[in-house]
């Protein structure tokens, strides 16, 4: 834990020090700790009203959550906050980080869509055991792409495959209208999923959400489509999508899988026309500067007495 500034009077627990976040007031009373190290002691988090959860490390926080008496705001730097948000006290506000990680989780949705259709994995194998594997391989274009969960990751996946000349198909809780075109309500998967060829799930994990990817849904996608799920593992009923894919008739592409991370001797490993990777949507270089820009964005508006952004949890009287 580095220490800036007097700990007694320090009202802000941050991941990074100010001279990082930049634009910050001079001399703002911060206390940095960055989730590996032992937490603040008592003295020092009796005054913290404004606490970022240093990313990656939401179990760490959970002991300071209820030590911090003054605590008044809470800013994760994940965009699910469903873990961190059972712990958050009574009177607290909770933030997520919508917006950090859109471009960077994009860009790998975009990544497994490509290499599982164009079957990067098994060129890969072939190449290690010196393999010329060709043959014929589905493309993006003139592919019907169902993004399912649209806000603003799902929006920047679209605007990275619209160059791909899909079509697009957006879903999310409710029905409305978006720049790009209609939205349509959840309960129409059953008339729409026959129409997706790509199938890409960008939804946060909530009780109506949980299991929401069952054999039902999974059943009405057509054979040979591909799922990329790039949002929480337990969206889909892991059971149901490996019926499906032991069978041969789904592929899919998966940042999160459940249960997570994937124990050893999973199915789900060799599972075939699978496509796996470590839950790392976020974990780019495109992190740093976006979650910084947040920080300092949150800090100010919390000083000025200014709503903040991203509220997921509000204050309760």
């Amino acid at each position: 834990m580095d220490r800036s500034d007097d700990q007694s009077a320090a009202r802000f627990l941050l991941p990074y020090p100010a001279s990082d976040v930049r634009g910050l007031p001079h001399g703002l009373p911060v206390t940095v700790w960055d989730g590996e190290s032992s937490p603040p002691d008592a003295e020092s988090l009796a005054a913290v009203e404004f606490l970022v959860v240093p990313y990656g490390h939401s179990d760490a926080a959970v002991p300071v959550l209820a030590s911090a008496p003054r605590l008044r705001v809470v800013q994760s730097l994940s965009a699910g906050v469903e873990d961190l948000a059972k712990h958050v006290p009574v009177g607290v506000t909770l933030c997520n980080a919508r917006g950090v990680h859109d471009a960077s989780t994009a860009e790998l949705a975009v990544s497994l869509a490509l290499a599982s259709l164009r079957g990067i994995p098994d060129f890969v194998r072939g190449q290690d055991v010196e393999e010329w594997r060709t043959g014929f391989r589905p493309a993006l274009a003139d592919r019907t792409v169902m993004l399912i969960g649209y806000g603003s990751i799902a929006a920047a996946i679209e605007a990275r495959l619209i160059p791909f000349e899909c079509e697009f198909l957006r879903v999310a809780r409710t029905a409305r209208s978006s720049p790009r075109g209609h939205v349509h309500a959840l309960d129409e998967l059953p008339e729409l999923l026959p129409q997706a060829d790509v199938v890409i799930l960008t939804l946060p994990l909530t009780a109506e959400t949980r299991g929401l990817v069952d054999a039902r849904l999974l059943a009405l996608m057509p054979d040979q489509s591909l799922l990329v799920n790039v949002s929480r593992g337990a969206v889909v009923v892991t059971d149901a999508l490996l019926t499906e894919l032991t069978a041969g008739r789904l592929h899919a592409a998966l940042d999160v899988t459940d249960p997570e991370p994937l124990p050893s001797g999973h199915p789900l490993w060799h599972a075939p026309q699978t496509l796996i990777s470590p839950h790392i949507g976020g974990n780019s270089s495109a992190f740093l500067p976006r979650a910084l820009r947040l920080i300092r964005s949150q800090v100010l508006q919390h000083l000025a007495g200014e709503p903040l952004e991203n509220v997921v949890l509000p204050r309760k009287t």
